[in-house]
C-alpha cells in the first residue's frame, strides 16, 4: 500500500493508537465543556464534509481535527456528568480496555471452535453475575439453562418470545399461531411490540394491560387474571408474559411472584425485563425487587446501562437453553465440526438472531475484575443517593411535584400550572424541557403518566457528582421562574 497506514502493522498501530487514546482521554477531561445535547440542525454534516471519499490517504491528525470541529458538534454526550435523559449508557476505563482488546483480537465467535475462549469466558462471567444476582441455579450453565450476551434488551425479549412461541406451537400445531396471545403492562418497553411483529403474533393479540397510580404503574395480577380468563374463554391461547423490573417511564416494578404463579398455572413463558434496574439488584438492599424470579423462564439485564460496561452488553439467562436452540439453530455443512457434532460444547450462534458475534464477555470480565463487587455496589448506591438528593430538592419547591415513587435513580416530576389546569401543565412542562435542553448545560427527557406530562431526571452517568445534580436543579428552577413569569404577563 503506497503511503498512509498499512492495514495491520504493529508499530503503526502502537503509534496511532497512542494518539487515539490521548484524544479520547482529552475528550473525557473536557467533556463538561460541550453542550450535553447536540444543538445542530438536521443535515448539518452534509454542508461540512465532501460529497465523495478521498482517493489518497489522509493523516490521522487531519481526521481528528475534523472530529473535533465537525463531528463533536453533532454528538450528544451520553457520558457527560450532566446527562440525565432516558437511562444511562455506562462507559468505564475497564469497559473501554475490554472493548479495545476485543477490537484487537477481532474474531467472530459464532461457534465454540471459532474461538473456544470466547464461548467459555461468556459462560463463566454470566454464571458469576447470576450468582451475584442470586438467580436460581436453573439459570446457570451447569444445568439445563445458562446465560448469553445479546446486543440489546430488544434482542433478548425477541429470542425469548420466539423460543416460547415455537415451544407452544410444537405442542398444538403451527396453524394455531393466530391464536397465541402476549401479555404485559402498558408500561412495558416497546421492544415487546416489535418482537411480536417479527414473531408473527397478531397485533390484536398483544395485551398491554392498563396500569395507574394506585399500583404505582405496576401490572396488577388481577388485571392479568381477568385478561387471561377472557382470552381462554374465547378460544385464544395465552403463551407469553413480559414482566418488568424498572419500567422505562417511571421504573415501576411488576410483582413477579404473583405474576409468575399466574403464568405457570396457564402454561405461559414468563420473561423478566430488568434492563435498567437489574444492575441495582447486585446490592442486597434492592435484591427484593427480584423476588419471584424463580418463577421466570428468562431474565434479562443490560450491563451497558448501569454496570460500567460499554455498549453493547445485554445479559440474558434462560432456564431451558434447548428451547432457545430449537428455535434458533441452523446447521449448514460449512459450520459442522467435531466438537459441535459430539454435543460437547455451546455454540452461541444458536442462542441469538445473527450468526456473527463479538468477544463481548471480555469487557464484562474486565469490569468485574478491575472494580470488584464492592466498588460496583458503591457506584450504584451513590447514584441512588444523588437521585434521592434531587427528589428532596424538587419536594422543597412548592411549584413542582414528584409524580411517581422513586425506587432507583430516576425521578419523575413536573412543574405545576398555577391554576391546576392539566393542559396548561403539559404545555408548561414541554416548554420547560425545551428551555432546559437548549441551554446545553444538561439533558433530560420526558414521559406521560396517567395523562400527566412528566419530566424524567435519570442519574447514572459515570462522572456525575452532587454538584452536577445541584447545578441542574438551579437551571430547572431558573427556567421555570422565567416561564411562570411569562405566563403571568
Amino acid at each position: 500500500m503506497e503511503g498512509g497506514l498499512k492495514p495491520m502493522d504493529a508499530e503503526q498501530l502502537r503509534e496511532n493508537a497512542h494518539k487515539m487514546v490521548d484524544f479520547i482521554a482529552d475528550y473525557y477531561k473536557n467533556i463538561e465543556s460541550f453542550p450535553v445535547l447536540s444543538q445542530v440542525q438536521p443535515g448539518y454534516l452534509c454542508k461540512l464534509l465532501p460529497d465523495s471519499a478521498p482517493s489518497e490517504p489522509e493523516p490521522l491528525e487531519a481526521i481528528l481535527d475534523d472530529v473535533q470541529a465537525k463531528i463533536f458538534p453533532g454528538v450528544t454526550h451520553w457520558q457527560s456528568p450532566d446527562y440525565f435523559a432516558y437511562f444511562p449508557s455506562n462507559s468505564s476505563i475497564a469497559g473501554f480496555l475490554g472493548e479495545m482488546l476485543s477490537a484487537g483480537i477481532n474474531m467472530v465467535g459464532f461457534s465454540w471452535i471459532t474461538s473456544p475462549a470466547a464461548t467459555e469466558l461468556e459462560m463463566i462471567v454470566l454464571d458469576w453475575l447470576a450468582k451475584i444476582l442470586k438467580l436460581p441455579g436453573d439459570f446457570l450453565s451447569t444445568g439445563e439453562g445458562g446465560g448469553v450476551i445479546q446486543g440489546t434488551a430488544s434482542e433478548a425479549v425477541l429470542v425469548a418470545l420466539l423460543a416460547a412461541r415455537d415451544k407452544v406451537l410444537r405442542r398444538i400445531g403451527r396453524d394455531a399461531i393466530g391464536k397465541l396471545v402476549v401479555y404485559s403492562s402498558d408500561q412495558t418497553h416497546s421492544a415487546l411490540q416489535k418482537a411480536c411483529q417479527i414473531g408473527g403474533i397478531h397485533p390484536d393479540n398483544c395485551r398491554l394491560l392498563k396500569t395507574d397510580e394506585a399500583t404505582e404503574y405496576a401490572l396488577s395480577p388481577e388485571s392479568l387474571i381477568c385478561a387471561v380468563s377472557h382470552d381462554i374463554s374465547v378460544g385464544l391461547i395465552p403463551f407469553f408474559l413480559c414482566a418488568t423490573i424498572g419500567t422505562t417511564s417511571s421504573t415501576a416494578v411488576d410483582p413477579l411472584l404473583a405474576l409468575g404463579k399466574i403464568s405457570k398455572s396457564n402454561g405461559m413463558w414468563l420473561h423478566v425485563d430488568a434492563a435498567y434496574a437489574g444492575s441495582a439488584c447486585i446490592c442486597p438492599e434492592f435484591r427484593h425487587y427480584m423476588d419471584g424470579v424463580e418463577e421466570a423462564d428468562s431474565f434479562n439485564m443490560n450491563a451497558h446501562k448501569w454496570l460500567l460496561t460499554n455498549f453493547d452488553c445485554s445479559l440474558l439467562w434462560v432456564k431451558d437453553r434447548n428451547a432457545l436452540i430449537r428455535s434458533l439453530s441452523t446447521n449448514p455443512e460449512f459450520l459442522k465440526n467435531k466438537a459441535s457434532e459430539a454435543n460437547l460444547v455451546v455454540d452461541y450462534k444458536d442462542w441469538q438472531i445473527p450468526l456473527g458475534r463479538r468477544f463481548r464477555s471480555l469487557k464484562l470480565w474486565m469490569v468485574l475484575r478491575l472494580y470488584g463487587l464492592e466498588n460496583l455496589q458503591s457506584y450504584i448506591r451513590n447514584h441512588i443517593k444523588l437521585a434521592k438528593h434531587f427528589e428532596e430538592l424538587v419536594s422543597q419547591d412548592q411549584r413542582f411535584q414528584v409524580v411517581a415513587p422513586r425506587k432507583f435513580s430516576l425521578v419523575c416530576f413536573q412543574l405545576l400550572a398555577p391554576d391546576g389546569n392539566e393542559d396548561r401543565a403539559k404545555k408548561l412542562n414541554h416548554d420547560l424541557l425545551d428551555a432546559v435542553n437548549s441551554t446545553g448545560k444538561l439533558f433530560i427527557s420526558h414521559t406521560v403518566l396517567s395523562g400527566k406530562y412528566a419530566l424524567r431526571f435519570a442519574v447514572g452517568a459515570p462522572l456525575t457528582e452532587e454538584r452536577h445534580v445541584t447545578e441542574a436543579w438551579k437551571v430547572l428552577q431558573e427556567k421555570a421562574s422565567s416561564l411562570l413569569c411569562k405566563q403571568n404577563h
